[in-house]
């Protein structure tokens, strides 16, 4: 990003949130389709995402924090899909069977750790996600996960306008391409909630307990 872009930003669009009274961590597709060269969805951006990811899901983990999943799966006719598999027909490997559609084994949920569902970008469309939130007492989503202009944008937003502070792990998101990657991680830290670095969020949650 150019420092004029930053400039016509600052003092406008540069407020910080913070985190709030209860996190948790919500862990965003991170499935294989992201991370095997042999996929049309690969991205060496998620790959570096899922590397970085498993200290940080330690410490969640540690702290006692809810830790949430989510992942994308259709119906094998794909009458779940709507207009996004018109568009992106690629998403057509998220079905049941396929290795694609299959969690990271880095970053897998473990026993207990609730897994949602979902058949578009937010974590929150059409899911239970911001009900369970509310219902533990959550005030705060720290996000990661993949891809940061899709799924980590649609959750970062759809978060905010369902109460919640949004908490972007940098390290921990990744995409196709470092442009738009980039790009979208300026916009969620200007309008919608924090981009931090992973070392801040440990520091965080260490200090919980």
């Amino acid at each position: 990003m150019s420092e004029n872009l930053h400039a016509n930003y600052q003092g406008v669009w540069d407020s910080r949130i913070g985190f709030g009274d209860k996190a948790a961590l919500i862990s965003i597709d991170f499935m294989q389709g992201y991370t095997d060269k042999a996929s049309s969805l690969f991205a060496q951006g998620v790959v570096d995402a899922v590397e970085a990811s498993p200290q940080l899901l330690k410490a969640a983990r540690e702290t006692g924090i809810p830790v949430i999943h989510t992942n994308i799966l259709y119906h094998e006719s794909f009458i779940d899909g709507g207009v996004w598999l018109k568009k992106a027909p690629v998403m057509k490997a998220m079905v049941a069977g396929n290795p694609f559609a299959e969690f990271c084994p880095q970053v897998a949920p473990q026993k207990g750790e609730l897994v949602l569902t979902k058949q578009y970008a937010s974590a929150f469309f059409g899911t239970s996600l911001a009900s369970t939130l509310h219902t533990l007492g959550v005030d705060t989503v720290i996000i990661i996960g993949c891809s940061t202009s899709g799924c980590i944008r649609a959750s970062a937003v759809d978060a905010m306008q369902h109460g919640f502070r949004s908490i972007v792990v940098r390290e921990c998101v990744g995409d196709r391409h470092p442009e738009p990657h980039e790009a979208n991680l300026f916009d969620i830290d200007s309008k919608y909630g924090d981009v931090v670095s992973k070392a801040q969020v440990i520091d965080y949650l260490q200090s919980q307990n």
